[in-house]
Protein backbone atom coordinates (compact mmCIF):
# COMPACT_ATOMS: atom_id res chain seq x y z
CA UNK A 1 0.00 0.00 0.00
CA UNK A 2 1.63 3.39 -0.81
CA UNK A 3 0.34 7.20 -0.52
CA UNK A 4 0.92 9.79 1.92
CA UNK A 5 0.16 9.18 5.42
CA UNK A 6 -2.89 11.10 6.59
CA UNK A 7 -2.83 12.41 10.06
CA UNK A 8 -6.08 12.97 12.29
CA UNK A 9 -6.05 14.80 15.78
CA UNK A 10 -7.97 14.02 18.80
CA UNK A 11 -8.25 16.94 20.53
CA UNK A 12 -8.15 16.65 24.54
CA UNK A 13 -6.18 19.52 25.85
CA UNK A 14 -3.11 18.83 26.95
CA UNK A 15 -3.70 15.20 26.14
CA UNK A 16 -4.18 15.60 22.75
CA UNK A 17 -3.08 12.95 20.60
CA UNK A 18 -2.50 12.16 16.64
CA UNK A 19 -3.84 9.20 14.88
CA UNK A 20 -1.20 8.60 11.69
CA UNK A 21 -2.62 6.25 8.61
CA UNK A 22 -0.22 4.85 6.07
CA UNK A 23 2.34 2.74 5.06
CA UNK A 24 5.93 1.78 6.25
CA UNK A 25 5.05 3.57 9.87
CA UNK A 26 5.91 1.21 11.92
CA UNK A 27 9.38 1.05 10.75
CA UNK A 28 9.88 4.97 10.49
CA UNK A 29 10.69 6.36 13.98
CA UNK A 30 10.15 9.96 12.50
CA UNK A 31 6.33 9.15 13.21
CA UNK A 32 6.50 8.60 16.78
CA UNK A 33 9.62 8.53 18.75
CA UNK A 34 8.76 11.86 19.85
CA UNK A 35 6.01 10.37 21.48
CA UNK A 36 8.68 8.33 24.39
CA UNK A 37 9.56 10.34 26.58
CA UNK A 38 11.81 7.79 28.60
CA UNK A 39 14.26 5.22 28.43
CA UNK A 40 12.06 2.28 29.66
CA UNK A 41 9.67 1.10 26.67
CA UNK A 42 8.13 -2.08 26.95
CA UNK A 43 6.42 -3.55 23.42
CA UNK A 44 3.06 -5.92 24.07
CA UNK A 45 2.17 -8.26 21.47
CA UNK A 46 0.73 -11.41 21.02
CA UNK A 47 2.16 -14.96 19.71
CA UNK A 48 0.96 -13.96 16.19
CA UNK A 49 1.87 -10.75 16.11
CA UNK A 50 5.35 -10.63 17.06
CA UNK A 51 7.03 -12.51 14.61
CA UNK A 52 5.88 -11.04 12.23
CA UNK A 53 5.72 -6.97 13.18
CA UNK A 54 8.03 -6.62 16.51
CA UNK A 55 11.57 -6.43 14.79
CA UNK A 56 10.50 -3.35 13.10
CA UNK A 57 9.44 -1.77 15.92
CA UNK A 58 12.43 -2.56 18.16
CA UNK A 59 14.79 -1.50 15.14
CA UNK A 60 12.92 1.54 15.06
CA UNK A 61 13.23 2.50 18.83
CA UNK A 62 16.99 1.84 18.65
CA UNK A 63 17.47 4.78 16.34
CA UNK A 64 15.41 6.88 19.08
CA UNK A 65 18.51 5.33 21.43
CA UNK A 66 16.00 2.54 22.80
CA UNK A 67 16.49 -0.59 23.53
CA UNK A 68 13.37 -2.14 24.08
CA UNK A 69 12.20 -5.71 25.26
CA UNK A 70 8.74 -7.86 24.02
CA UNK A 71 6.48 -8.82 26.32
CA UNK A 72 4.54 -12.22 23.81
CA UNK A 73 1.01 -12.32 25.49
CA UNK A 74 -1.30 -15.64 24.12
CA UNK A 75 -3.55 -14.21 21.02
CA UNK A 76 -7.29 -13.42 21.30
CA UNK A 77 -9.94 -12.60 23.40
CA UNK A 78 -10.03 -15.49 25.32
CA UNK A 79 -6.63 -14.85 27.33
CA UNK A 80 -8.20 -10.54 27.70
CA UNK A 81 -7.77 -11.16 31.74
CA UNK A 82 -5.99 -10.18 34.89
CA UNK A 83 -3.41 -12.84 34.14
CA UNK A 84 -2.45 -10.88 30.99
CA UNK A 85 -1.86 -7.42 32.73
CA UNK A 86 -0.20 -8.95 35.52
CA UNK A 87 2.29 -10.52 33.34
CA UNK A 88 2.50 -6.81 31.71
CA UNK A 89 3.11 -5.41 35.06
CA UNK A 90 5.70 -8.39 35.88
CA UNK A 91 7.46 -7.21 32.27
CA UNK A 92 7.44 -3.47 33.59
CA UNK A 93 8.55 -4.51 37.21
CA UNK A 94 11.98 -6.43 35.86
CA UNK A 95 12.00 -3.18 33.42
CA UNK A 96 12.73 -1.35 36.52
CA UNK A 97 9.66 0.86 34.63
CA UNK A 98 9.51 4.68 36.35
CA UNK A 99 6.54 7.43 35.19
CA UNK A 100 8.37 8.44 32.09
CA UNK A 101 7.92 5.07 30.92
CA UNK A 102 5.96 3.74 27.76
CA UNK A 103 4.20 0.62 26.59
CA UNK A 104 3.54 -0.13 22.90
CA UNK A 105 0.59 -2.18 22.19
CA UNK A 106 1.12 -4.18 18.88
CA UNK A 107 -1.47 -5.96 17.95
CA UNK A 108 -5.31 -6.26 18.19
CA UNK A 109 -7.95 -4.95 20.28
CA UNK A 110 -7.21 -7.24 22.89
CA UNK A 111 -3.56 -6.28 23.23
CA UNK A 112 -4.72 -2.79 23.22
CA UNK A 113 -7.17 -3.20 25.57
CA UNK A 114 -4.31 -5.37 28.26
CA UNK A 115 -1.39 -3.15 27.37
CA UNK A 116 -3.58 0.28 27.93
CA UNK A 117 -5.04 -0.99 30.85
CA UNK A 118 -1.80 -1.66 32.61
CA UNK A 119 -0.37 1.38 31.71
CA UNK A 120 -3.37 2.78 33.15
CA UNK A 121 -2.56 0.48 36.38
CA UNK A 122 1.04 0.52 36.72
CA UNK A 123 2.69 4.21 38.90
CA UNK A 124 -1.16 4.97 38.89
CA UNK A 125 -0.81 6.16 34.37
CA UNK A 126 2.45 6.18 32.86
CA UNK A 127 2.43 6.36 28.55
CA UNK A 128 1.31 3.93 25.87
CA UNK A 129 1.10 4.08 21.96
CA UNK A 130 -1.32 1.91 19.54
CA UNK A 131 0.38 0.15 16.92
CA UNK A 132 -2.85 -1.56 15.55
CA UNK A 133 -2.13 -3.99 13.16
CA UNK A 134 -5.60 -5.47 12.90
CA UNK A 135 -8.69 -3.53 10.47
CA UNK A 136 -11.04 -3.96 13.85
CA UNK A 137 -8.32 -2.20 16.15
CA UNK A 138 -7.55 0.67 13.31
CA UNK A 139 -11.13 1.48 12.94
CA UNK A 140 -12.27 1.66 16.52
CA UNK A 141 -10.64 -0.18 19.56
CA UNK A 142 -7.21 2.00 19.26
CA UNK A 143 -8.88 5.66 19.60
CA UNK A 144 -10.36 7.25 22.26
CA UNK A 145 -8.66 5.64 25.68
CA UNK A 146 -10.89 2.93 26.73
CA UNK A 147 -8.59 -0.21 28.35
CA UNK A 148 -9.86 -3.32 30.30
CA UNK A 149 -9.60 -6.75 30.57
CA UNK A 150 -12.69 -9.23 30.70
CA UNK A 151 -14.26 -11.11 33.83
CA UNK A 152 -16.10 -14.24 33.22
CA UNK A 153 -19.20 -12.22 34.16
CA UNK A 154 -19.12 -10.05 31.36
CA UNK A 155 -16.76 -8.29 29.15
CA UNK A 156 -14.33 -5.47 29.82
CA UNK A 157 -15.66 -5.16 33.10
CA UNK A 158 -12.86 -4.47 34.62
CA UNK A 159 -10.77 -1.34 33.22
CA UNK A 160 -10.07 2.50 33.09
CA UNK A 161 -10.29 5.61 30.87
CA UNK A 162 -6.32 6.28 29.53
CA UNK A 163 -5.60 8.08 26.33
CA UNK A 164 -2.90 6.65 24.25
CA UNK A 165 0.29 9.23 23.21
CA UNK A 166 -0.12 8.07 20.00
CA UNK A 167 -1.74 5.86 17.26
CA UNK A 168 -0.10 4.36 14.69
CA UNK A 169 -2.07 2.59 11.99
CA UNK A 170 0.24 1.20 9.39
CA UNK A 171 -2.00 -0.45 6.60
CA UNK A 172 1.08 -2.73 5.94
CA UNK A 173 0.47 -4.93 8.71
CA UNK A 174 -3.36 -6.01 7.10
CA UNK A 175 -1.48 -7.73 4.65
CA UNK A 176 -0.89 -10.62 7.26
CA UNK A 177 -3.88 -10.29 8.65
CA UNK A 178 -6.01 -13.59 8.26
CA UNK A 179 -8.94 -13.16 6.23
CA UNK A 180 -11.83 -13.83 8.84
CA UNK A 181 -10.13 -11.10 11.06
CA UNK A 182 -9.95 -8.87 8.26
CA UNK A 183 -13.67 -9.48 7.38
CA UNK A 184 -14.69 -8.92 11.09
CA UNK A 185 -13.41 -5.47 11.33
CA UNK A 186 -15.95 -4.21 8.94
CA UNK A 187 -18.27 -4.88 11.45
CA UNK A 188 -16.76 -1.65 13.49
CA UNK A 189 -16.49 0.30 10.11
CA UNK A 190 -20.60 -0.70 9.32
CA UNK A 191 -21.19 0.69 12.58
CA UNK A 192 -19.63 4.12 12.22
CA UNK A 193 -22.21 4.40 9.00
CA UNK A 194 -25.27 2.73 10.92
CA UNK A 195 -24.73 5.63 14.06
CA UNK A 196 -24.66 8.95 11.96
CA UNK A 197 -23.29 8.56 8.28
CA UNK A 198 -26.09 7.54 5.59
CA UNK A 199 -23.99 8.14 2.69
CA UNK A 200 -20.77 6.59 4.29
CA UNK A 201 -23.81 3.56 4.54
CA UNK A 202 -24.55 3.64 0.78
CA UNK A 203 -20.61 4.18 -0.37
CA UNK A 204 -19.55 1.12 1.70
CA UNK A 205 -22.78 -0.56 -0.48
CA UNK A 206 -21.38 0.27 -3.10
CA UNK A 207 -17.72 -0.39 -2.94
CA UNK A 208 -18.13 -3.93 -0.71
CA UNK A 209 -16.25 -5.93 -3.11
CA UNK A 210 -12.76 -3.53 -3.36
CA UNK A 211 -12.70 -2.78 0.42
CA UNK A 212 -12.97 -7.21 0.61
CA UNK A 213 -10.09 -7.26 -2.13
CA UNK A 214 -7.91 -4.52 0.25
CA UNK A 215 -7.58 -2.02 -1.79
CA UNK A 216 -5.29 0.51 -0.41
CA UNK A 217 -7.40 3.70 -1.37
CA UNK A 218 -11.00 2.19 -0.39
CA UNK A 219 -9.60 1.33 2.91
CA UNK A 220 -7.88 3.81 3.53
CA UNK A 221 -10.47 6.36 2.92
CA UNK A 222 -12.91 3.92 5.21
CA UNK A 223 -10.13 3.84 7.87
CA UNK A 224 -9.65 7.48 8.14
CA UNK A 225 -13.52 8.22 8.23
CA UNK A 226 -14.43 6.03 10.74
CA UNK A 227 -11.13 7.54 13.04
CA UNK A 228 -12.83 11.29 12.08
CA UNK A 229 -16.17 10.37 13.35
CA UNK A 230 -15.28 8.78 16.44
CA UNK A 231 -12.33 11.23 17.17
CA UNK A 232 -15.11 13.83 17.09
CA UNK A 233 -17.19 12.02 19.64
CA UNK A 234 -14.26 11.51 21.83
CA UNK A 235 -13.73 14.84 21.95
CA UNK A 236 -16.84 15.60 23.01
CA UNK A 237 -17.65 12.88 25.40
CA UNK A 238 -14.37 11.40 26.14
CA UNK A 239 -15.73 9.26 29.51
CA UNK A 240 -19.13 8.04 28.00
CA UNK A 241 -21.31 9.86 30.12
CA UNK A 242 -23.43 10.91 26.54
CA UNK A 243 -22.83 11.25 23.06
CA UNK A 244 -20.12 8.62 23.13
CA UNK A 245 -22.29 5.47 23.88
CA UNK A 246 -23.14 6.04 20.72
CA UNK A 247 -20.38 4.09 19.57
CA UNK A 248 -21.98 1.08 20.95
CA UNK A 249 -24.22 0.12 19.12
CA UNK A 250 -24.72 -3.39 18.40
CA UNK A 251 -22.60 -3.93 21.49
CA UNK A 252 -25.00 -4.63 24.58
CA UNK A 253 -26.15 -7.58 22.37
CA UNK A 254 -22.07 -8.56 20.82
CA UNK A 255 -21.03 -8.40 24.38
CA UNK A 256 -23.58 -10.67 25.66
CA UNK A 257 -23.37 -13.33 22.72
CA UNK A 258 -19.48 -13.15 23.16
CA UNK A 259 -19.68 -14.02 26.25
CA UNK A 260 -22.53 -16.86 26.58
CA UNK A 261 -20.40 -18.14 23.61
CA UNK A 262 -17.39 -18.62 25.64
CA UNK A 263 -14.64 -15.83 24.58
CA UNK A 264 -12.79 -16.91 21.00
CA UNK A 265 -16.32 -18.66 19.74
CA UNK A 266 -17.32 -15.69 17.83
CA UNK A 267 -14.70 -12.73 16.93
CA UNK A 268 -15.58 -9.53 18.37
CA UNK A 269 -16.49 -8.20 14.41
CA UNK A 270 -18.87 -11.23 14.53
CA UNK A 271 -20.71 -10.74 17.40
CA UNK A 272 -20.82 -7.12 16.91
CA UNK A 273 -22.49 -7.73 13.56
CA UNK A 274 -24.93 -9.96 15.04
CA UNK A 275 -25.93 -7.11 17.91
CA UNK A 276 -26.42 -4.71 15.47
CA UNK A 277 -29.20 -6.46 13.38
CA UNK A 278 -30.67 -7.12 16.99
CA UNK A 279 -30.96 -3.63 17.59
CA UNK A 280 -32.33 -2.98 14.61
CA UNK A 281 -34.49 -5.83 14.92
CA UNK A 282 -35.47 -4.14 18.38
CA UNK A 283 -36.00 -0.88 17.15
CA UNK A 284 -38.76 -1.88 14.50
CA UNK A 285 -40.42 -3.85 17.31
CA UNK A 286 -40.54 -0.25 19.29
CA UNK A 287 -41.95 1.49 16.76
CA UNK A 288 -38.83 3.46 15.80
CA UNK A 289 -37.52 2.41 12.82
CA UNK A 290 -39.02 0.78 9.30
CA UNK A 291 -38.08 -2.95 8.28
CA UNK A 292 -36.46 -1.93 4.95
CA UNK A 293 -33.40 0.02 6.57
CA UNK A 294 -33.38 -3.34 8.95
CA UNK A 295 -32.80 -5.16 5.67
CA UNK A 296 -30.58 -3.08 4.04
CA UNK A 297 -28.03 -3.66 7.26
CA UNK A 298 -28.94 -7.39 6.45
CA UNK A 299 -27.38 -6.97 3.06
CA UNK A 300 -24.43 -5.22 4.08
CA UNK A 301 -23.26 -7.39 7.11
CA UNK A 302 -23.92 -10.18 4.15
CA UNK A 303 -22.07 -8.60 2.01
CA UNK A 304 -19.05 -8.43 3.87
CA UNK A 305 -19.29 -11.80 4.64
CA UNK A 306 -20.36 -11.19 8.88
CA UNK A 307 -23.05 -13.68 10.76
CA UNK A 308 -26.65 -12.33 10.29
CA UNK A 309 -28.25 -13.83 12.92
CA UNK A 310 -27.96 -15.40 16.29
CA UNK A 311 -26.23 -18.60 16.94
CA UNK A 312 -29.29 -20.71 17.60
CA UNK A 313 -27.79 -22.56 20.26
CA UNK A 314 -27.48 -19.47 22.93
CA UNK A 315 -30.84 -19.08 25.17
CA UNK A 316 -32.13 -15.55 24.82
CA UNK A 317 -33.42 -15.66 28.67
CA UNK A 318 -28.92 -16.36 29.28
CA UNK A 319 -27.80 -13.38 26.87
CA UNK A 320 -30.56 -11.57 28.59
CA UNK A 321 -29.53 -11.85 31.70
CA UNK A 322 -25.76 -11.39 30.43
CA UNK A 323 -27.14 -7.56 29.22
CA UNK A 324 -27.76 -6.80 32.69
CA UNK A 325 -24.91 -6.37 33.37
CA UNK A 326 -23.65 -3.78 30.49
CA UNK A 327 -21.70 -0.99 31.31
CA UNK A 328 -24.05 1.48 29.66
CA UNK A 329 -26.86 0.72 31.99
CA UNK A 330 -27.70 2.93 35.44
CA UNK A 331 -29.10 2.04 38.57
CA UNK A 332 -31.86 -0.30 37.54
CA UNK A 333 -32.40 1.00 34.19
CA UNK A 334 -31.41 -0.72 31.12
CA UNK A 335 -29.78 1.84 28.82
CA UNK A 336 -29.74 0.56 24.87
CA UNK A 337 -28.48 2.09 21.35
CA UNK A 338 -30.83 1.73 19.05
CA UNK A 339 -32.02 3.10 15.82
CA UNK A 340 -34.15 5.28 14.11
CA UNK A 341 -32.82 3.89 10.73
CA UNK A 342 -29.66 4.19 9.01
CA UNK A 343 -27.35 7.04 10.47
CA UNK A 344 -29.55 7.90 12.78
CA UNK A 345 -28.62 6.09 16.30
CA UNK A 346 -30.00 7.00 19.89
CA UNK A 347 -29.79 5.83 23.69
CA UNK A 348 -32.72 4.59 24.53
CA UNK A 349 -33.98 4.01 28.05
CA UNK A 350 -36.27 1.41 29.97
CA UNK A 351 -36.72 -1.06 27.28
CA UNK A 352 -38.83 -4.19 28.99
CA UNK A 353 -37.59 -7.04 28.95
CA UNK A 354 -40.22 -9.11 27.14
CA UNK A 355 -39.56 -6.17 23.82
CA UNK A 356 -35.26 -7.63 24.57
CA UNK A 357 -36.25 -11.71 24.45
CA UNK A 358 -38.29 -11.08 21.21
CA UNK A 359 -35.48 -8.91 19.62
CA UNK A 360 -32.75 -12.04 20.89
CA UNK A 361 -35.10 -14.85 19.85
CA UNK A 362 -34.12 -16.16 16.03
CA UNK A 363 -36.72 -15.67 13.19
CA UNK A 364 -37.76 -18.98 11.15
CA UNK A 365 -34.85 -17.50 8.49
CA UNK A 366 -32.17 -17.77 10.98
CA UNK A 367 -32.13 -21.20 11.82
CA UNK A 368 -28.77 -21.63 10.62
CA UNK A 369 -27.45 -18.48 12.88
CA UNK A 370 -27.01 -15.91 9.65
Amino acid sequence: MSGAPIEIEVGLGARCYPIKIGSGLLEDAAYWCDAVRGRHVLIVSDEHVAPLHAARVQEALLGCGVDAPIETLSAGEAHKNLDAAARVFDALADLGATRDACVIALGGGAIGDIAGFAAACWMRGIDFIQMPTTLLAMVDASVGGKTGVDHAAGKNLIGAFHQPRAVIADLDTLATLPEREFIAGFAEVIKTACIGDADFFAWLESRADALLARDAAALTHAIATCCRCKAGIVMRDERETGERALLNFGHSFGHAIEAEAGYGALLHGEAVAIGMLLAARLSVRLGMSNDGDTQRLRALLRAFGLPAGCPPHLEADALLARMRLDKKNRADARRLILWRGIGRAEIVAGVEDAEVLAALRPEPTEAGGG
